[in-house]
C-alpha cells in the first residue's frame, strides 16, 4: 500500500487559482504534491494547457488525473442539472464530443492515466428512449478515451450506487470505471455513501474525499459542508476502503465556502489521521 501522503491530492478547481503561478503556490500550500486537473473550463477555472501541466511538474506536483466538464451544465437547481447534466443536450453534443476528444488528447500527451466527468443523470427506467441515447453517447466519449490509452471515469452522485452498476453493466466498456464521492450521493439523495462505496468499490479507480448534509427539502439541494463536519461516516469509509484493498488515490474536492485552503488543508489532516 502506498504511503497516504503519497496518495492524497487536490482538485485545481477547488482553490480558485487566477494563474499557473497560484495554483503552484496553492497547491504547496496546502501541503500536498498531487492534483487532479481542469482539462477544460470548470466551476471558474479557464482549464489547463500543457504549460500549466509543466508548471507543475517543474514544481514537483503530480498531475494524478483530469477531468473534463460538459459545455452547457446548469447547476442552478437539481431540475436544471437534471436537464442539461453531462451529455444529455442534443444541442450540445457535438460541442462535448469534441471536448472529449481534446481533454484526452491532452492527457494522452502528457502521460495523465485517467479523466473524469459527470456523464449525466441517467434515466431509471431502461426503455426510455433517453436511456440508449445517453449509454451510446457515453460510449462514443469511452472511445475517445480509450483510443488515447486514458481510463475515463464516472463520478458517482446522480443515480444509485445500484443503478449505476446496472449502467456499467449494460454499458459493458473495458475503459471505464467510477469516481466515487462521498458527498455527491449526499447532495443528490441518493443512498448512504458507505453502503454505495461498498457496492462500487471494486470499479472504483479514484476517491473524491468531500462532504454535504442531506436536504430537508426533497427536491433540492444538500449542502456541501467541510470534511469531517458532515453526514459522511469518515470511520466507516476509510474502513471499506482499506478493507477493501483500495490503493488508489483520495482527491479532495472542495465546491463551496470562502476559505478553500484552509478547508483543503483541513480535509487532508482529518484523512491522514483516519488513514
Amino acid at each position: 500500500m502506498p504511503p497516504i501522503s503519497d496518495r492524497i491530492g487536490v482538485c485545481s478547481w477547488s482553490l480558485r487559482p487566477s494563474s499557473d503561478d497560484d495554483l503552484v503556490a496553492k497547491v504547496r500550500q496546502v501541503g500536498l504534491g498531487k492534483v487532479q486537473l481542469a482539462l477544460n473550463a470548470h466551476r471558474g477555472e479557464s482549464g489547463a494547457q500543457a504549460e500549466t501541466i509543466r508548471r507543475l511538474r517543474d514544481a514537483g506536483v503530480t498531475v494524478a488525473s483530469g477531468m473534463f466538464g460538459a459545455t452547457g451544465e446548469d447547476y442552478s437547481t437539481l431540475q436544471t442539472i437534471q436537464r442539461t447534466g453531462g451529455l444529455a443536450l442534443d444541442e450540445n453534443w457535438d460541442a462535448n464530443l469534441a471536448i472529449a476528444r481534446r481533454s484526452a488528447a491532452l492527457a494522452a500527451e502528457h502521460g495523465i492515466p485517467r479523466v473524469s466527468f459527470h456523464a449525466g443523470f441517467i434515466p431509471h427506467d431502461a426503455a426510455d428512449p433517453a436511456y440508449a441515447k445517453l449509454r451510446d453517447r457515453i460510449r462514443q466519449a469511452a472511445d475517445v478515451f480509450a483510443e488515447q490509452d486514458v481510463r475515463l471515469l464516472f463520478e458517482t452522485g446522480q443515480e444509485t450506487a445500484d443503478g449505476l452498476v446496472a449502467f456499467l453493466d449494460d454499458l459493458d466498456h473495458a475503459g471505464v470505471g467510477v469516481n466515487f464521492d462521498p458527498a455527491n450521493m449526499i447532495l443528490y439523495d441518493k443512498g448512504d455513501p458507505v453502503e454505495a462505496l461498498r457496492l462500487l468499490l471494486p470499479r472504483v479507480e479514484q476517491v473524491h474525499i468531500k462532504d454535504a448534509v442531506r436536504t430537508k427539502t426533497p427536491g433540492e439541494w444538500g449542502t456541501e459542508v467541510p470534511v469531517g463536519t458532515g453526514e459522511v461516516d469518515w470511520p466507516a469509509f476509510v474502513g471499506v476502503l482499506n478493507d477493501g484493498g483500495y490503493a488508489g488515490d483520495l482527491i479532495i474536492e472542495r465546491e463551496a465556502g470562502e476559505n478553500r485552503v484552509e478547508d483543503v488543508a483541513t480535509a487532508a489532516a482529518h484523512l491522514t489521521a483516519l488513514m
